[in-house]
Protein backbone atom coordinates (compact mmCIF):
# COMPACT_ATOMS: atom_id res chain seq x y z
CA UNK A 1 0.00 0.00 0.00
CA UNK A 2 1.46 3.34 -1.05
CA UNK A 3 1.65 6.45 1.11
CA UNK A 4 -1.19 7.99 -0.91
CA UNK A 5 -3.37 4.95 -0.22
CA UNK A 6 -2.51 5.15 3.47
CA UNK A 7 -3.42 8.83 3.68
CA UNK A 8 -6.64 8.16 1.79
CA UNK A 9 -7.49 5.36 4.21
CA UNK A 10 -6.71 7.46 7.28
CA UNK A 11 -9.00 10.21 6.02
CA UNK A 12 -11.95 7.82 6.25
CA UNK A 13 -11.27 6.51 9.77
CA UNK A 14 -11.33 9.79 11.67
CA UNK A 15 -13.84 8.49 14.28
CA UNK A 16 -11.62 5.49 14.98
CA UNK A 17 -8.52 7.69 15.20
CA UNK A 18 -10.30 9.99 17.64
CA UNK A 19 -11.22 7.11 19.93
CA UNK A 20 -7.78 5.50 19.69
CA UNK A 21 -6.12 8.85 20.44
CA UNK A 22 -8.32 9.31 23.51
CA UNK A 23 -7.42 5.85 24.81
CA UNK A 24 -3.67 6.51 24.40
CA UNK A 25 -3.73 9.98 25.94
CA UNK A 26 -6.21 8.92 28.63
CA UNK A 27 -3.93 6.07 29.66
CA UNK A 28 -1.09 8.53 30.10
CA UNK A 29 -3.26 10.94 32.12
CA UNK A 30 -4.58 8.12 34.28
CA UNK A 31 -1.09 6.79 34.94
CA UNK A 32 0.07 10.25 36.06
CA UNK A 33 -2.92 11.32 38.16
CA UNK A 34 -4.62 8.06 39.10
CA UNK A 35 -8.19 8.09 40.44
CA UNK A 36 -8.16 11.90 40.58
CA UNK A 37 -8.48 11.97 36.78
CA UNK A 38 -11.56 9.72 36.68
CA UNK A 39 -14.14 12.50 36.51
CA UNK A 40 -12.19 14.34 33.80
CA UNK A 41 -11.72 11.18 31.73
CA UNK A 42 -15.42 10.33 32.02
CA UNK A 43 -16.37 13.75 30.68
CA UNK A 44 -13.82 13.65 27.86
CA UNK A 45 -14.73 10.05 26.95
CA UNK A 46 -18.42 10.96 26.70
CA UNK A 47 -17.58 13.95 24.52
CA UNK A 48 -15.24 11.83 22.36
CA UNK A 49 -17.92 9.19 21.81
CA UNK A 50 -20.52 11.78 20.90
CA UNK A 51 -18.07 13.49 18.53
CA UNK A 52 -17.14 10.14 16.93
CA UNK A 53 -20.81 9.40 16.28
CA UNK A 54 -21.37 12.80 14.69
CA UNK A 55 -18.20 12.44 12.59
CA UNK A 56 -19.34 9.05 11.34
CA UNK A 57 -22.63 10.53 10.17
CA UNK A 58 -21.11 13.69 8.69
CA UNK A 59 -18.38 11.88 6.73
CA UNK A 60 -20.39 8.97 5.34
CA UNK A 61 -19.61 8.41 1.63
CA UNK A 62 -22.17 8.30 -1.14
CA UNK A 63 -20.68 5.01 -2.31
CA UNK A 64 -18.72 2.40 -0.29
CA UNK A 65 -15.00 3.20 0.05
CA UNK A 66 -12.56 0.31 0.45
CA UNK A 67 -9.57 1.27 2.60
CA UNK A 68 -6.40 -0.34 3.98
CA UNK A 69 -6.04 -2.56 0.91
CA UNK A 70 -9.64 -3.73 1.18
CA UNK A 71 -9.50 -4.72 4.86
CA UNK A 72 -12.23 -2.23 5.78
CA UNK A 73 -15.11 -0.62 3.94
CA UNK A 74 -16.64 2.73 4.87
CA UNK A 75 -20.28 3.11 3.84
CA UNK A 76 -23.54 4.66 4.98
CA UNK A 77 -24.69 1.39 6.58
CA UNK A 78 -21.66 1.30 8.86
CA UNK A 79 -21.88 5.05 9.55
CA UNK A 80 -25.46 4.65 10.78
CA UNK A 81 -24.40 1.82 13.08
CA UNK A 82 -21.37 3.71 14.41
CA UNK A 83 -23.53 6.68 15.35
CA UNK A 84 -25.98 4.46 17.24
CA UNK A 85 -23.14 2.60 18.99
CA UNK A 86 -21.36 5.81 19.99
CA UNK A 87 -24.49 7.50 21.36
CA UNK A 88 -25.49 4.38 23.30
CA UNK A 89 -22.02 4.01 24.80
CA UNK A 90 -21.95 7.71 25.74
CA UNK A 91 -25.26 7.27 27.58
CA UNK A 92 -23.96 4.27 29.52
CA UNK A 93 -20.80 6.19 30.43
CA UNK A 94 -22.99 8.88 31.98
CA UNK A 95 -24.74 6.18 33.99
CA UNK A 96 -21.43 4.59 35.00
CA UNK A 97 -19.91 7.84 36.29
CA UNK A 98 -22.76 8.27 38.79
CA UNK A 99 -22.91 4.58 39.72
CA UNK A 100 -19.25 4.17 40.63
CA UNK A 101 -19.13 7.56 42.35
CA UNK A 102 -21.95 6.43 44.64
CA UNK A 103 -20.11 3.18 45.39
CA UNK A 104 -16.83 5.08 45.94
CA UNK A 105 -15.24 2.84 43.35
CA UNK A 106 -13.97 5.38 40.85
CA UNK A 107 -11.21 4.06 38.62
CA UNK A 108 -9.83 5.89 35.62
CA UNK A 109 -9.66 2.70 33.57
CA UNK A 110 -13.46 2.41 33.20
CA UNK A 111 -13.93 5.08 30.49
CA UNK A 112 -10.75 3.93 28.74
CA UNK A 113 -11.86 0.30 28.51
CA UNK A 114 -15.37 1.33 27.48
CA UNK A 115 -13.99 3.43 24.62
CA UNK A 116 -11.68 0.56 23.66
CA UNK A 117 -14.72 -1.72 23.37
CA UNK A 118 -16.45 0.87 21.17
CA UNK A 119 -13.34 1.08 18.98
CA UNK A 120 -13.57 -2.67 18.47
CA UNK A 121 -17.23 -2.31 17.53
CA UNK A 122 -16.35 0.35 14.97
CA UNK A 123 -13.86 -2.04 13.36
CA UNK A 124 -16.50 -4.79 13.38
CA UNK A 125 -19.10 -2.79 11.47
CA UNK A 126 -16.53 -1.67 8.86
CA UNK A 127 -14.80 -5.03 8.41
CA UNK A 128 -14.36 -6.05 4.79
CA UNK A 129 -12.26 -9.16 5.27
CA UNK A 130 -12.07 -11.99 7.78
CA UNK A 131 -8.97 -10.67 9.55
CA UNK A 132 -10.46 -7.26 10.25
CA UNK A 133 -13.65 -9.01 11.35
CA UNK A 134 -11.80 -11.12 13.90
CA UNK A 135 -9.65 -8.24 15.17
CA UNK A 136 -12.74 -6.11 15.76
CA UNK A 137 -14.64 -8.88 17.52
CA UNK A 138 -11.74 -9.72 19.81
CA UNK A 139 -10.94 -6.09 20.66
CA UNK A 140 -14.54 -5.57 21.71
CA UNK A 141 -14.74 -8.91 23.53
CA UNK A 142 -11.54 -8.54 25.57
CA UNK A 143 -12.68 -5.14 26.84
CA UNK A 144 -16.13 -6.57 27.63
CA UNK A 145 -14.65 -9.41 29.72
CA UNK A 146 -12.88 -6.85 31.91
CA UNK A 147 -16.00 -4.70 32.27
CA UNK A 148 -18.14 -7.68 33.29
CA UNK A 149 -15.76 -8.49 36.16
CA UNK A 150 -15.19 -4.85 37.05
CA UNK A 151 -16.03 -5.19 40.74
CA UNK A 152 -13.44 -7.87 41.49
CA UNK A 153 -14.32 -7.90 45.21
CA UNK A 154 -17.90 -8.81 44.38
CA UNK A 155 -18.38 -12.56 43.93
CA UNK A 156 -21.22 -12.14 41.43
CA UNK A 157 -19.24 -9.75 39.27
CA UNK A 158 -16.21 -12.06 39.27
CA UNK A 159 -18.44 -14.99 38.36
CA UNK A 160 -20.02 -13.01 35.54
CA UNK A 161 -16.61 -12.09 34.13
CA UNK A 162 -15.36 -15.68 34.34
CA UNK A 163 -18.45 -17.12 32.63
CA UNK A 164 -18.32 -14.49 29.94
CA UNK A 165 -14.62 -15.13 29.33
CA UNK A 166 -14.89 -18.92 29.15
CA UNK A 167 -17.95 -18.97 26.91
CA UNK A 168 -16.61 -16.03 24.91
CA UNK A 169 -13.40 -17.94 24.26
CA UNK A 170 -15.50 -20.85 22.98
CA UNK A 171 -17.45 -18.57 20.64
CA UNK A 172 -14.22 -16.97 19.40
CA UNK A 173 -12.92 -20.43 18.65
CA UNK A 174 -16.05 -21.22 16.65
CA UNK A 175 -15.72 -17.94 14.78
CA UNK A 176 -12.05 -18.46 13.98
CA UNK A 177 -12.65 -22.09 13.00
CA UNK A 178 -15.39 -20.97 10.63
CA UNK A 179 -13.17 -18.24 9.17
CA UNK A 180 -10.42 -20.78 8.50
CA UNK A 181 -12.87 -22.98 6.59
CA UNK A 182 -14.15 -20.02 4.59
CA UNK A 183 -10.59 -19.05 3.72
CA UNK A 184 -9.64 -22.59 2.84
CA UNK A 185 -12.55 -23.16 0.47
CA UNK A 186 -12.69 -19.69 -1.08
CA UNK A 187 -8.95 -19.02 -1.29
CA UNK A 188 -9.18 -15.51 0.19
CA UNK A 189 -10.08 -13.51 3.28
CA UNK A 190 -11.51 -10.67 1.17
CA UNK A 191 -15.30 -10.43 1.12
CA UNK A 192 -15.52 -9.80 -2.63
CA UNK A 193 -13.50 -12.93 -3.47
CA UNK A 194 -15.55 -14.98 -1.01
CA UNK A 195 -18.69 -13.68 -2.72
CA UNK A 196 -17.45 -15.04 -6.05
CA UNK A 197 -16.78 -18.46 -4.49
CA UNK A 198 -20.20 -18.46 -2.77
CA UNK A 199 -22.02 -18.44 -6.12
CA UNK A 200 -21.42 -22.20 -6.32
CA UNK A 201 -20.78 -23.17 -2.70
CA UNK A 202 -19.48 -26.50 -1.52
CA UNK A 203 -19.98 -28.32 1.77
CA UNK A 204 -16.83 -26.83 3.25
CA UNK A 205 -17.90 -23.25 2.60
CA UNK A 206 -21.36 -23.93 4.05
CA UNK A 207 -19.80 -25.49 7.13
CA UNK A 208 -17.57 -22.45 7.59
CA UNK A 209 -20.54 -20.12 7.22
CA UNK A 210 -22.48 -21.96 9.92
CA UNK A 211 -19.53 -21.72 12.31
CA UNK A 212 -19.15 -17.99 11.64
CA UNK A 213 -22.86 -17.42 12.23
CA UNK A 214 -22.68 -19.39 15.49
CA UNK A 215 -19.83 -17.18 16.72
CA UNK A 216 -21.70 -14.00 15.81
CA UNK A 217 -24.93 -15.31 17.36
CA UNK A 218 -23.07 -15.65 20.65
CA UNK A 219 -22.03 -12.00 20.49
CA UNK A 220 -25.67 -11.07 19.87
CA UNK A 221 -26.89 -13.22 22.74
CA UNK A 222 -29.18 -15.17 20.39
CA UNK A 223 -30.51 -18.59 21.38
CA UNK A 224 -29.23 -21.26 21.65
CA UNK A 225 -25.99 -19.34 22.29
CA UNK A 226 -27.56 -17.20 25.02
CA UNK A 227 -26.50 -19.12 28.11
CA UNK A 228 -24.07 -16.41 29.25
CA UNK A 229 -26.50 -13.51 28.99
CA UNK A 230 -28.66 -13.75 32.17
CA UNK A 231 -25.74 -14.49 34.51
CA UNK A 232 -23.52 -11.77 33.04
CA UNK A 233 -26.29 -9.16 33.14
CA UNK A 234 -27.09 -10.03 36.76
CA UNK A 235 -23.50 -10.07 37.98
CA UNK A 236 -22.08 -7.12 36.05
CA UNK A 237 -22.47 -3.57 37.41
CA UNK A 238 -25.73 -2.01 36.25
CA UNK A 239 -24.17 0.50 33.79
CA UNK A 240 -22.06 -2.30 32.31
CA UNK A 241 -25.19 -4.43 31.87
CA UNK A 242 -26.79 -1.46 30.12
CA UNK A 243 -23.79 -1.25 27.79
CA UNK A 244 -23.95 -4.99 27.03
CA UNK A 245 -27.66 -4.71 26.25
CA UNK A 246 -27.04 -1.87 23.81
CA UNK A 247 -23.87 -1.17 21.83
CA UNK A 248 -22.42 -4.70 21.27
CA UNK A 249 -25.81 -5.86 19.99
CA UNK A 250 -25.73 -3.21 17.26
CA UNK A 251 -22.20 -4.14 16.20
CA UNK A 252 -22.99 -7.86 16.06
CA UNK A 253 -26.22 -7.30 14.10
CA UNK A 254 -24.54 -5.04 11.54
CA UNK A 255 -21.58 -7.39 11.14
CA UNK A 256 -23.92 -10.34 10.62
CA UNK A 257 -25.92 -8.35 8.07
CA UNK A 258 -22.73 -7.43 6.24
CA UNK A 259 -21.61 -11.07 6.16
CA UNK A 260 -24.96 -12.31 4.88
CA UNK A 261 -25.64 -9.60 2.34
CA UNK A 262 -22.14 -9.26 0.89
CA UNK A 263 -19.76 -12.27 0.84
CA UNK A 264 -22.50 -14.88 1.30
CA UNK A 265 -25.25 -13.24 -0.75
CA UNK A 266 -25.04 -16.15 -3.21
CA UNK A 267 -25.85 -18.63 -0.42
CA UNK A 268 -29.10 -17.01 0.66
CA UNK A 269 -31.07 -20.25 0.44
CA UNK A 270 -28.62 -21.98 2.80
CA UNK A 271 -28.16 -19.27 5.43
CA UNK A 272 -31.81 -18.18 5.52
CA UNK A 273 -32.69 -21.51 7.17
CA UNK A 274 -30.02 -21.01 9.84
CA UNK A 275 -31.06 -17.43 10.57
CA UNK A 276 -34.74 -18.42 10.74
CA UNK A 277 -33.96 -21.13 13.32
CA UNK A 278 -31.88 -18.69 15.38
CA UNK A 279 -34.65 -16.09 15.19
CA UNK A 280 -37.43 -18.49 16.20
CA UNK A 281 -35.41 -20.00 19.06
CA UNK A 282 -34.41 -16.56 20.38
CA UNK A 283 -37.96 -15.22 20.32
CA UNK A 284 -39.39 -18.26 22.10
CA UNK A 285 -36.62 -18.63 24.69
CA UNK A 286 -36.65 -14.92 25.48
CA UNK A 287 -40.43 -14.88 25.82
CA UNK A 288 -41.07 -18.01 27.87
CA UNK A 289 -37.94 -17.97 30.07
CA UNK A 290 -38.60 -14.34 30.99
CA UNK A 291 -41.96 -15.25 32.53
CA UNK A 292 -40.37 -16.85 35.60
CA UNK A 293 -37.73 -14.20 36.32
CA UNK A 294 -37.81 -12.12 39.51
CA UNK A 295 -34.50 -10.30 39.09
CA UNK A 296 -34.85 -7.19 36.91
CA UNK A 297 -31.49 -7.53 35.20
CA UNK A 298 -32.13 -11.18 34.35
CA UNK A 299 -35.52 -10.12 33.01
CA UNK A 300 -33.83 -7.53 30.79
CA UNK A 301 -31.40 -10.22 29.64
CA UNK A 302 -34.22 -12.42 28.38
CA UNK A 303 -35.89 -9.35 26.90
CA UNK A 304 -32.72 -8.69 24.90
CA UNK A 305 -32.65 -12.32 23.70
CA UNK A 306 -36.25 -12.04 22.47
CA UNK A 307 -35.60 -8.71 20.78
CA UNK A 308 -32.55 -10.06 18.98
CA UNK A 309 -34.85 -12.75 17.66
CA UNK A 310 -37.00 -10.10 16.00
CA UNK A 311 -33.89 -8.50 14.48
CA UNK A 312 -32.82 -11.87 13.09
CA UNK A 313 -36.33 -12.38 11.71
CA UNK A 314 -35.85 -9.18 9.71
CA UNK A 315 -32.41 -10.29 8.46
CA UNK A 316 -33.79 -13.69 7.45
CA UNK A 317 -35.77 -11.91 4.74
CA UNK A 318 -32.53 -11.57 2.77
CA UNK A 319 -33.69 -8.33 1.16
CA UNK A 320 -32.73 -4.65 1.50
CA UNK A 321 -36.03 -4.20 3.34
CA UNK A 322 -34.82 -6.75 5.88
CA UNK A 323 -31.58 -4.87 6.52
CA UNK A 324 -33.51 -1.61 6.81
CA UNK A 325 -35.95 -3.18 9.29
CA UNK A 326 -33.03 -4.49 11.37
CA UNK A 327 -31.48 -1.02 11.57
CA UNK A 328 -34.78 0.56 12.58
CA UNK A 329 -35.42 -2.13 15.18
CA UNK A 330 -32.11 -1.79 16.97
CA UNK A 331 -32.31 2.02 16.85
CA UNK A 332 -35.69 2.03 18.65
CA UNK A 333 -34.75 -0.86 20.98
CA UNK A 334 -31.71 0.86 22.46
CA UNK A 335 -33.33 3.99 24.00
CA UNK A 336 -36.00 1.91 25.76
CA UNK A 337 -33.44 -0.57 27.12
CA UNK A 338 -31.00 2.07 28.32
CA UNK A 339 -33.92 3.99 29.83
CA UNK A 340 -34.98 0.99 31.92
CA UNK A 341 -31.47 0.62 33.33
CA UNK A 342 -31.35 4.37 34.03
CA UNK A 343 -34.60 4.15 36.01
CA UNK A 344 -33.18 1.21 37.95
CA UNK A 345 -30.17 3.35 38.89
CA UNK A 346 -32.32 6.35 39.84
CA UNK A 347 -34.55 4.39 42.24
CA UNK A 348 -33.58 3.12 45.67
CA UNK A 349 -35.33 0.52 47.83
CA UNK A 350 -34.48 0.80 51.54
CA UNK A 351 -31.32 2.62 50.58
CA UNK A 352 -30.14 -0.13 48.23
CA UNK A 353 -30.12 -0.32 44.45
CA UNK A 354 -33.18 -1.80 42.76
CA UNK A 355 -32.56 -5.50 42.07
CA UNK A 356 -35.86 -7.40 41.95
CA UNK A 357 -39.30 -6.77 40.54
CA UNK A 358 -40.63 -6.65 44.11
CA UNK A 359 -38.40 -3.64 44.82
CA UNK A 360 -40.60 -1.64 42.42
CA UNK A 361 -43.72 -2.17 44.55
CA UNK A 362 -45.73 1.00 44.99
CA UNK A 363 -43.55 3.24 42.84
CA UNK A 364 -46.76 4.37 41.13
CA UNK A 365 -48.02 5.83 44.41
CA UNK A 366 -44.78 7.43 45.57
CA UNK A 367 -43.06 8.52 42.31
CA UNK A 368 -45.69 8.86 39.61
CA UNK A 369 -43.33 10.41 37.05
CA UNK A 370 -40.85 7.54 37.20
CA UNK A 371 -43.66 4.99 37.15
CA UNK A 372 -45.13 6.62 34.04
CA UNK A 373 -41.75 6.67 32.31
CA UNK A 374 -41.15 3.02 33.22
CA UNK A 375 -44.59 2.18 31.79
CA UNK A 376 -43.75 3.87 28.49
CA UNK A 377 -40.38 2.11 28.31
CA UNK A 378 -41.82 -1.37 28.93
CA UNK A 379 -44.73 -0.75 26.57
CA UNK A 380 -42.20 0.21 23.90
CA UNK A 381 -40.19 -2.97 24.49
CA UNK A 382 -43.42 -4.98 24.31
CA UNK A 383 -44.35 -3.35 21.00
CA UNK A 384 -47.52 -1.62 22.16
CA UNK A 385 -48.72 0.97 19.60
CA UNK A 386 -48.10 3.80 18.98
CA UNK A 387 -44.74 3.67 20.76
CA UNK A 388 -41.43 3.27 18.92
CA UNK A 389 -41.09 -0.43 19.73
CA UNK A 390 -44.32 -1.16 17.86
CA UNK A 391 -42.93 0.36 14.66
CA UNK A 392 -39.73 -1.63 15.03
CA UNK A 393 -41.70 -4.88 15.28
CA UNK A 394 -43.98 -3.76 12.46
CA UNK A 395 -41.00 -3.30 10.13
CA UNK A 396 -39.56 -6.68 11.13
CA UNK A 397 -42.86 -8.47 10.48
CA UNK A 398 -43.34 -6.65 7.18
CA UNK A 399 -39.88 -7.69 5.94
CA UNK A 400 -40.45 -11.28 7.05
CA UNK A 401 -43.87 -11.58 5.44
CA UNK A 402 -42.59 -9.90 2.29
CA UNK A 403 -40.03 -12.70 1.96
CA UNK A 404 -42.66 -15.39 2.45
CA UNK A 405 -41.50 -16.40 5.96
CA UNK A 406 -45.04 -16.83 7.28
CA UNK A 407 -44.27 -19.59 9.85
CA UNK A 408 -41.49 -17.46 11.34
CA UNK A 409 -43.83 -14.46 11.54
CA UNK A 410 -46.40 -16.63 13.36
CA UNK A 411 -43.74 -17.67 15.88
CA UNK A 412 -42.83 -14.01 16.31
CA UNK A 413 -46.44 -13.04 16.95
CA UNK A 414 -46.81 -15.75 19.61
CA UNK A 415 -43.54 -14.73 21.26
CA UNK A 416 -44.53 -11.04 21.27
CA UNK A 417 -47.81 -11.83 23.06
CA UNK A 418 -46.11 -14.08 25.63
CA UNK A 419 -43.32 -11.57 26.29
CA UNK A 420 -45.88 -8.85 26.91
CA UNK A 421 -46.91 -10.91 29.94
CA UNK A 422 -43.73 -10.29 31.91
CA UNK A 423 -43.63 -6.60 30.99
CA UNK A 424 -47.20 -6.25 32.27
CA UNK A 425 -46.30 -8.19 35.43
CA UNK A 426 -43.61 -5.62 36.21
CA UNK A 427 -46.02 -2.75 35.59
CA UNK A 428 -48.66 -4.38 37.77
CA UNK A 429 -46.12 -4.41 40.60
CA UNK A 430 -45.26 -0.77 39.92
CA UNK A 431 -48.85 0.51 39.98
CA UNK A 432 -50.91 -1.89 42.08
CA UNK A 433 -48.68 -3.54 44.72
CA UNK A 434 -48.70 -2.08 48.24
CA UNK A 435 -46.33 0.86 48.60
CA UNK A 436 -42.88 0.04 49.96
CA UNK A 437 -40.18 2.42 51.24
CA UNK A 438 -38.31 3.85 48.27
CA UNK A 439 -36.62 7.04 47.24
CA UNK A 440 -35.31 8.67 44.08
CA UNK A 441 -31.71 9.80 43.75
CA UNK A 442 -30.98 10.54 40.11
CA UNK A 443 -27.64 12.15 39.37
CA UNK A 444 -27.19 14.74 36.65
CA UNK A 445 -25.97 12.02 34.25
CA UNK A 446 -28.93 9.72 34.93
CA UNK A 447 -31.32 12.67 34.66
CA UNK A 448 -29.82 13.65 31.30
CA UNK A 449 -30.23 10.11 29.93
CA UNK A 450 -33.82 9.90 31.17
CA UNK A 451 -34.63 13.33 29.71
CA UNK A 452 -33.35 12.33 26.26
CA UNK A 453 -35.13 8.97 26.35
CA UNK A 454 -38.37 10.55 27.56
CA UNK A 455 -38.23 13.22 24.86
CA UNK A 456 -37.59 10.61 22.14
CA UNK A 457 -40.61 8.61 23.28
CA UNK A 458 -42.90 11.62 23.65
CA UNK A 459 -45.57 11.11 20.97
CA UNK A 460 -45.20 14.38 18.99
CA UNK A 461 -41.42 14.00 18.86
CA UNK A 462 -41.77 10.27 18.24
CA UNK A 463 -43.41 10.92 14.88
CA UNK A 464 -40.48 13.11 13.82
CA UNK A 465 -37.98 10.60 15.22
CA UNK A 466 -39.52 7.62 13.41
CA UNK A 467 -39.84 9.49 10.11
CA UNK A 468 -36.22 10.60 10.22
CA UNK A 469 -35.08 7.14 11.35
CA UNK A 470 -36.86 5.35 8.52
CA UNK A 471 -35.42 7.77 5.96
CA UNK A 472 -31.89 7.43 7.37
CA UNK A 473 -32.07 3.62 7.48
CA UNK A 474 -33.43 3.42 3.94
CA UNK A 475 -30.69 5.73 2.64
CA UNK A 476 -27.99 3.78 4.49
CA UNK A 477 -29.08 0.43 3.08
CA UNK A 478 -29.57 1.61 -0.51
CA UNK A 479 -26.17 3.32 -0.55
CA UNK A 480 -24.38 0.22 0.77
CA UNK A 481 -25.99 -2.93 -0.65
Amino acid sequence: MTSEDLLFSLSWVQPELLLAGFVLLGTLVGALFGARSTRLLNVVATAALFAAGVMALMHRPEAPQDIFAGAMSIDAFGAFAKAVIAFAAAATLLLGAEHFHRLQDQQFEFPLITVTAVLGMFVMVSANDLIALYVGVELQSLAAYVLAAWRRDDARSSEAGLKYFVLGALSSGLLLFGCSYVYGFSGSVQFDTIAAAAVEPGVGLMFGLVMVLAGLAFKMGAAPFHMWTPDVYEGAPTPVAALFAAAPKVAAVVLMARMLYEPFAGMEHEWRQVIAVLAGASMLVGAFAGLVQTNLKRLMAYSSIANMGFVLMALAAGSPEGAQAALIYIAVYLPATIGVFAVMMALRHQGQAIETIGDLAGIGQRHVGFAALLTILFFSLAGIPPLAGFWGKFEAFRASLGAGLVPLAVVGAIAAVVAAGYYLRVLATVWFSPSAPSDVRPSSGVSAVLAVVGAALCFPLLLVFMAGLEHAADAAVRASF
